[in-house]
């Protein structure tokens, strides 16, 4: 499986203290996406000029002489450039760095029983997150199968964004799901994420109906969803579904944390420059005072 992190001692990940796994690809595109470099499925590289001492060594070393040292720092050709990660591995500053390598399931097996004390002791387990793990079922359900047989609990961060048969695959060894639901509205949806959200709210209808545990997790963003009709619709669907209900709903306020990783990717943060503010506290929970009146648990974080 390809990932692009892995983060020790999580706590807003699930229940407890987590080990969170990041896979690559994802096929969203949110303009608020705060982990660009899981979008893309393949290995990418990450420039920070501000680490660059303009030693020239990764200039020296590419095998593929694709990199040029200028006044705006270190500039990679992306013909040449075969993502080897040569020149990441001799940066003496980490100004360069790769978002991606493949691990065998011997490997992260190997990270998590590190951790099992910790994960145990406080009721936690592995996450697996992304970009969209279930972009690779394969993947998951082998590694899900794993910690199972393992007795570590198993979470995973999904935007349900997939065929109904990879959903079937996942729920059988899938402890609880971490679903992100961003807009009710599909046009506002596909304008915001690239894509309609009819496929989601049908697998949450799948997820519920198979009377799997999840949680809902919205990123709360002003100008985007943060709006009472929004929540309104939101609300009304959830507790609309046919079988379980989520358990809880977390309300994530919006960050651009995002926006200083796509200048190491070299691409651009909301290309469309779209209206995005963190609501207020007073807008957060009127946001959580709404969702309690229809009986949704809700919170900040999580």
């Amino acid at each position: 499986m390809k990932l692009f992190d892995l983060k020790r001692f999580a706590i807003n990940d699930g229940p407890g203290i987590r080990t969170t796994l990041f896979l690559k690809g994802c096929p969203l595109h949110c303009i608020w996406c705060h982990n660009p470099e899981g979008i893309a499925p393949n290995a990418q590289k990450l420039y920070m000029e501000q680490k660059c001492i303009g030693c020239q060594t990764c200039v020296d070393e590419c095998p593929q002489q694709a990199l040029t040292l200028t006044a705006h720092g270190i500039q990679s050709d992306a013909e040449r450039c075969t993502t080897c990660g040569r020149c990441t591995e001799v940066c003496p500053t980490l100004a360069l760095e790769m978002a991606g390598r493949e691990w065998s399931l011997e490997e992260v097996m190997e990270a998590v029983e590190k951790e099992r004390m910790v994960m145990e002791t406080s009721g936690g387990g592995v996450t697996l997150c992304g970009g969209e793990p279930l972009m690779h079922p394969d993947d998951v359900c082998a590694l899900f199968s794993e910690l199972g047989r393992r007795g570590i609990h198993r979470a995973l961060d999904t935007t349900l964004y997939c065929s109904p048969s990879t959903l079937e695959r996942i729920l059988p060894v899938c402890d609880l799901l971490l679903v992100d639901l961003k807009h009710m509205d599909s046009a506002q949806h596909e304008l915001y994420t690239g894509v309609p959200n009819e496929p989601i709210l049908d697998n949450l209808r799948r997820v519920s109906s198979a009377n799997a545990r999840f949680w809902i997790r919205i990123p709360l963003i002003e100008g985007i969803n943060a709006d009472e009709d929004n929540l309104h619709a939101t609300a009304q669907f959830l507790t609309r579904l046919p079988g379980t209900q989520p358990e809880q709903v977390c309300l994530l306020p919006y960050h651009d944390i995002g926006k200083g990783k796509h200048e190491r990717l070299g691409t651009h943060y909301n290309p469309s420059g779209i209206r995005m503010e963190t609501p207020s506290k007073e807008q957060q929970q009127a946001a959580i005072n709404l969702l309690l009146s229809y009986g949704i648990p809700a919170k900040i974080g999580g």
